[in-house]
């Protein structure tokens, strides 16, 4: 499991551009808000793992029940995992299971005096089961690209996706990943998220949003699982028709439809709906059709893995052979690598658009003895902050930006780069 990441000028270029700040502060701030993922990127779970048991009194049956769990549970593991039945699985004693088992999540149970019957889910230890199943934990060992998840509950005539919390929200962010072929990127659904993932934005085809957005999240492409929950009567019946939608497209993957008798097994449904869910894009991921859409990479620039060799051989203190004319880029600074001890330089500079964070990075990797150049905070149409890791004095990485063509200011551990005028000081770099 993937958590995203907060980009703070992100953020606050889309409350510029959406709506008021002061109307935003109150949509942000107020309400109940952002469902925490479960992480479960350190167990395997089994569900549904039925038990009938009886003993000397209740609490003899409810052990007893347990510890048939966990074997069946373990059965049950290894066929899904492997693919073979689950009568070729290997026959493992309790105190092996008990130390594989993490933990035991009760779906369902009824305790009588001397019987135990119940509906349980088994939480293994990846480390530990893996090493017996021989597998990472997805389906025949294959795994997903990252996909970012947007659930989309309908009801009624209303959509609804991170706006508000929801149950469609809160079964996908209980659900446990670990043992899925997919890798899920889930977000809570706090902070930004209801302005940038959004019921409009899961239905928007554009890719250069898309691009932004999914770069941000840390993901190669998106899911759209959606939900038409249908009440027949307030606390009555209830119909969920559900759709496995993939890419910015809303290309569909298949539907199902579940209905439970009683509003307060709503909860119930949906997360059925998700393991089911789930098996359509396991199954889609199988059939080589969940793939990302390469319209959605964002490519760059061919001359990058160039600078990428110039800098690892200067920094094995290697010489490297001249390129020819054809090849030399115009604005390439090859000079003697700097030495002296490793210093962090913050870098502000001036980003009208997504393509000057590129060249703002590239310019600066070009630089002798930089080894690192990152921009930590990226604010299109403002100034971005650079993160970038010197060996020598700064004084000589502001020298060869400026050989560049930059205009340069401030000095020390803190400057500021811009392509047009100089740039004005900031406070405490004078």
């Amino acid at each position: 499991m993937k958590l995203s990441r907060r980009i703070l000028p992100l953020a606050s270029l889309a409350l510029v551009a959406l709506t008021g700040g002061g109307m935003v502060y109150a949509q942000l701030e107020g309400g109940d808000r952002g469902v925490p993922p479960v992480d479960s990127a350190s167990t395997l779970e089994v569900t549904g793992v039925e038990v009938d048991v009886t003993g000397k009194n209740a609490e003899e049956a409810r052990l007893e029940g347990w510890r048939q769990a966990q074997s069946k549970g373990w059965q049950a593991l290894w066929a899904k995992t492997t693919g073979r039945p689950i009568n070729q699985a290997p026959k493992l004693g309790d105190s092996v299971l008990n130390a594989m088992v993490s933990s035991i999540v009760i779906e369902q149970e009824q305790i009588g005096p001397t019987r135990y019957i119940a509906r349980l889910g088994i939480l293994f230890e990846r480390a530990r089961a893996g090493q017996l199943l021989g597998v990472g934990g997805a389906a025949g060992g294959q795994r997903s690209a990252p996909f970012l998840v947007i659930p989309v509950l309908q009801t009624g005539s209303s959509f609804q996706s991170f706006e508000s919390r929801n149950e469609w929200l809160r079964a996908w962010n209980r659900f446990r990943t670990g043992g899925s072929a997919i890798d899920y990127v889930r977000t809570s659904g706090a902070g930004i998220d209801p302005l940038l993932l959004n019921v409009h934005q899961a239905g928007r085809p554009g890719r250069g949003w898309w691009r932004m957005l999914l770069d941000e999240y840390g993901a190669a492409d998106v899911i759209m699982p959606e939900v038409h929950l249908k009440r027949l009567w307030p606390g009555g019946p209830a119909i969920g028709t559900f759709t496995a939608r993939y890419s910015p497209d809303n290309r569909v993957i298949g539907s199902f439809t579940l209905r439970v008798e009683r509003g307060d097994l709503v909860p119930k449904l949906l997360d059925e709906g998700v393991r089911r869910m789930d098996a359509l894009y396991t199954r889609a991921l199988v059939a080589g059709i969940l793939t990302p859409d390469p319209s959605l990479v964002v490519e760059e620039p061919a001359f990058l893995n160039e600078v990428a060799e110039q800098i690892e051989r200067a920094a094995a203190g290697q010489s490297a052979p001249p390129p020819s004319p054809a090849q030399r880029p115009s604005t390439a600074i090859i000079g003697p690598f700097p030495t002296g001890a490793m210093t962090a330089v913050t870098i502000q500079v001036d980003t009208p658009d997504a393509g000057s964070v590129s060249q703002a990075e590239i310019a600066v990797s070009r630089v002798p003895g930089v080894t690192s150049a990152l921009t930590t905070s990226r604010a299109l149409g403002g100034t971005s902050i650079m993160r970038v890791t010197f060996t020598g004095d700064p004084g000589a990485l502001a020298a060869a930006l400026q050989a560049q063509g930059w205009q340069v200011s401030g000095a020390g551990a803190s400057m500021r780069i811009s392509r047009g005028a100089p740039a004005a000081p900031q406070p405490g770099n004078e």
